[in-house]
């Protein structure tokens, strides 16, 4: 080999190097799986479809427990697809804020690098991020009912975005439970409602904090309203002219939580019907007042008698006589003494004997019952809980005698049977608000609720047909076999039972609480024309 000279040398060590050609990764991608990091609060953002809009309640007490201790737990974060900033997956908004306001007052290094969990996104990450916020929500400080509300709302949009189709209120309701935040279709149906109807009217009322029962006494001074309006109302746009009412009377009162009442809308409603209507104030009145009352019997629960307990002394017992009883003298042989203890004299003659009565039987004491343990409520019972007290949703207990399925329509009757009935059925007037009511709540699921009427004759209700088409065949299915059921002649198309009923093809069909509710429906029915036909043959 020959030797390399120093000009040579240092030419080549003056040259360019080996070039890369492969492309560079400008940053890591995220984890597949779950795995601790240390993020900066630059890189956390807040959630942007947080249902939280006013502030934690609890703020100030979780700022002075952060600010003594810390978090307590790492927060679970995640991030979209292509995004530059993390965000906190389950709740966490608010603590997000008092570690940015902890670190501009103290400049510590603690409330700067946050120790968290990532969770790698999924498919149904929007799904799970906002049902999560919404139970963290209800365990960490409650939401308003309205933030509840638009919560769920946004939820049914991505719901609808997975599986490609509307979903009705129980089905809504199920897929909320199955995720984690469980809600029933009654409080579905009402938070619907409320930001349909009355968050364009009184969004300051409700992002104050208006909660669940007067919003259930605005809806029900709305249906009474609409019901009135439709009796006397001519024109076919009567709901549309009844819900543009409703919003501009309740408009004018939408201010200061405190001075809020539920009187004085129905009052300035009732005088504004009354002008367009050309009918008596006091007519109209009486009508909403009367629906009023008996939706508040309806709804409220009874109150159980007093009585008034004395307490119990048992009988002083009998003292028997007690019987005679006379036996043989018993023979002593020769050598025996008549005064000898019987024990003495039992082993002189039988010693064998003996041994086996004095013997002393072994006792074995009883195995004790192991008792069960008493097991904290799990995350799931807890949120659960909660969102009964804030909504007025009853669990039902998971293990009911002999098999039976509880239904409840909307909270007002409670069936623990299926064909379970009072022995008196009541007045006609209190079964056709029975039925009305049930019809209402199995049209709610095809979302046509707003087409059955009350009506105080015939069955108890009548359908409406829609100027407009109904979103799809499992609505138009609904509200026809409603239509034939009241009687109404029009309402004699054919109805698809085995699509409604069975769901063929990935149709929508009848929740199984729907089709219990609709034999509910015709056993009250049958009641009430067993009930009419008996008044008919007396005035006869």
């Amino acid at each position: 080999m020959t030797a390399i000279s120093p000009q040579e040398m240092a030419s080549r060590l003056k040259s360019e190097g080996f070039a890369l050609n492969a492309p560079v990764a400008e940053a890591l991608s995220d984890p597949i799986v779950d795995t601790p990091m240390v993020v900066t609060l630059d890189q956390l953002r807040p959630y942007s479809n947080n249902p939280r809009i006013t502030r934690n309640p609890a703020y100030d007490e979780i700022k002075d427990s952060i600010r003594a201790r810390g978090l307590d737990a790492p927060p679970v974060i995640t991030r979209r697809p292509g995004e530059e900033h993390f965000f906190i997956r389950n709740g966490g908004n608010t603590r997000l804020e008092i570690l940015n306001a902890l670190w501009q007052e103290t400049q510590e290094e603690r409330f700067w690098r946050v120790p968290c969990l990532f969770r790698p996104w999924t498919a149904r990450g929007e799904i799970l991020a906002l049902t999560g916020h919404l139970a963290e929500n209800e365990v960490r400080g409650a939401l308003t009912f309205i933030e509840r509300a638009l919560g769920v709302d946004k939820a049914r949009t991505f719901y609808e975005a997975e599986k490609g189709h509307s979903l009705t209120q129980a089905e809504l309701a199920q897929s909320l439970s199955a995720d984690g935040y469980p809600v029933g279709q009654a409080s579905v149906s009402r938070m619907q409602t409320t930001v349909q109807h009355f968050l364009p009217a009184i969004p300051k009322l409700l992002y104050a904090g208006l909660g669940r029962d007067l919003v259930g006494r605005l809806l029900i001074l709305r249906r009474a309203g609409l019901r009135s309006w439709r009796v006397r109302a001519s024109n076919e746009a009567a709901e549309e002219r009844f819900d543009a009412l409703f919003k501009d009377v309740l408009s004018t009162f939408d201010g200061a939580l405190e001075t809020f009442s539920v009187e004085r809308v129905q009052d300035e409603l009732i005088g504004q019907m009354s002008d367009l209507l050309g009918a008596e104030y006091n007519a109209l009145a009486l009508d909403i007042d009367d629906a009023d009352a008996l939706q508040r019997v309806l709804t409220s629960q009874p109150t159980p008698p007093e009585f008034k307990a004395t307490p119990w002394e048992p009988p002083e017992p009998l003292e028997p006589a007690a019987p005679e009883i006379t036996t043989p003298p018993v023979p002593v042989p020769a050598g025996y003494s008549a005064h000898m203890p019987f024990s003495v004299k039992q082993r002189m003659q039988n010693p064998e004997t003996a041994k086996q009565a004095h013997a002393q039987p072994e006792t074995k004491k009883p195995a004790p019952t192991p008792q069960p343990a008493e097991t904290p409520p799990g995350r799931v019972e807890t949120i659960q809980k909660m969102v009964e007290d804030a909504l007025g949703d009853e669990a039902e207990p998971a293990n009911r005698p002999g098999g039976s399925t509880p239904i409840h329509a909307s909270d007002l009757y409670p069936m623990d049977e299926l064909w379970a009935s009072s022995p008196e059925p009541g007045s006609p007037e209190n079964l056709r608000v029975q039925i009305a009511q049930i019809a209402q709540e199995i049209a709610a699921e095809a979302s046509v609720d707003e087409e059955v009427v009350t009506v105080d004759d015939g069955i108890g209700f009548i359908c409406n047909r829609p100027l407009e088409s109904l979103p799809d065949y499992f609505a138009a299915d609904v509200l026809a076999l409603l239509g034939v059921l009241s009687g109404d002649k029009k309402w004699r198309e054919p109805i698809r039972l085995d699509a409604l009923f069975f769901g063929f093809q990935s149709e929508a069909r009848l929740s199984d609480e729907a089709l219990l509710k609709l034999f509910r429906l015709l056993l009250l029915a049958r009641q009430l024309v067993d009930s009419d036909q008996a008044a008919m043959l007396e005035q006869e």
